[in-house]
Order: structure tokens, then C-alpha cells, then sequence
């Protein structure tokens, strides 16, 4: 049986703490603006139903591996995804605050991995909770592709 209660708060907690990215996000800033960007660069506007779209399944995501019966396996996919989850907030930090795409580059790198570890973690905990990191790392993936760009195009 669903626990709507933990269900709707993990889905909040994971926008809430997505959102703190937004605190350095600048796709209006001069900075930003003035850099060269690829073709492919979406629009600004794309970025926030996205990420809100993204965190709303990472909460259900972790909302069944939370539930899962207690287990090592069910320990390291949530360790994994608290690390994940601190690498994807820095990004913006790194990207945007620090205004340097290269340390942005690195750390979106390293958000790869980390989300495809914590994929295969939450899989094997919950088939579906796997299921619904996809559209999470296919997306950090494109964004990967865009800060190379963005580095490549602006070195």
C-alpha cells in the first residue's frame, strides 16, 4: 500500500532540494548570456518544467526504494543517491557561481556516473525506481554534452 504522505514529501523534498541549484543558476546573467553556446542550447525557459519533471520522479524514485525492506543493497542506493543528489546542486554552483564550465564540465561528469551507479542500485532494490532514473540520466547526459560544448566553444 502507498504511503501518500512520504510519497508527496520526498517529492517535494527532492524539488525543494534541487531547487537550491537555482540559487547560482543564471540563464539570465551576463555572464551566461555572453558566452558562446552551441545550436542545440535549449531555451532557458526549458530548463525549469524539466528539472521540476526530473525531481518530481527521483522523489518516487525514492520514495519505493525508501519502503523497500531494509537491506545493504537498499543502504547504498540511498547513500548513492544523497551523493548524487549533492553533485547535481553543486553543478549549478560550479557551472554558474564559480562561472566556469570547465569545474562545471568536471562535476557533470562525475553526475554521470553517480547517476548511473545509483540507477543500477535503485533497480535492483525496485525495478521501477530504476526504471524512473532514465529520463534523469538521459537528460544530465544531453547537459553533459552541452557544458563541453559550451567549454569547447568559449576556450
Amino acid at each position: 500500500m502507498v504511503k501518500w504522505v512520504l510519497l508527496i514529501s520526498l517529492v517535494i523534498l527532492c524539488n525543494l532540494i534541487g531547487s537550491i541549484g537555482g540559487l547560482w543558476a543564471g540563464g539570465n546573467s551576463p555572464w551566461y548570456k555572453n558566452l558562446n553556446k552551441p545550436k542545440f542550447n535549449p531555451p532557458s525557459w526549458v530548463f525549469l518544467p524539466v528539472w521540476t519533471f526530473l525531481f518530481t520522479l527521483m522523489g518516487i524514485a525514492l520514495y519505493f526504494v525508501w519502503v523497500a525492506p531494509s537491506s545493504s543493497l537498499r543502504t547504498t542506493a540511498l547513500v548513492f543517491f544523497g551523493i548524487q543528489f549533492l553533485f547535481n546542486v553543486l553543478w549549478s554552483f560550479s557551472f554558474f557561481g564559480l562561472e566556469n564550465p570547465l569545474s562545471g564540465l568536471i562535476n557533470i561528469l562525475v553526475l554521470d556516473v553517480l547517476i548511473l551507479i545509483t540507477g543500477i542500485y535503485f533497480f535492483r532494490v525496485n525495478n521501477f525506481s530504476g526504471y524512473l532514473f532514465i529520463p534523469y540520466f538521459l537528460w544530465v547526459g544531453f547537459a553533459s554534452l552541452l557544458n563541453w560544448s559550451i567549454f569547447r566553444l568559449n576556450i
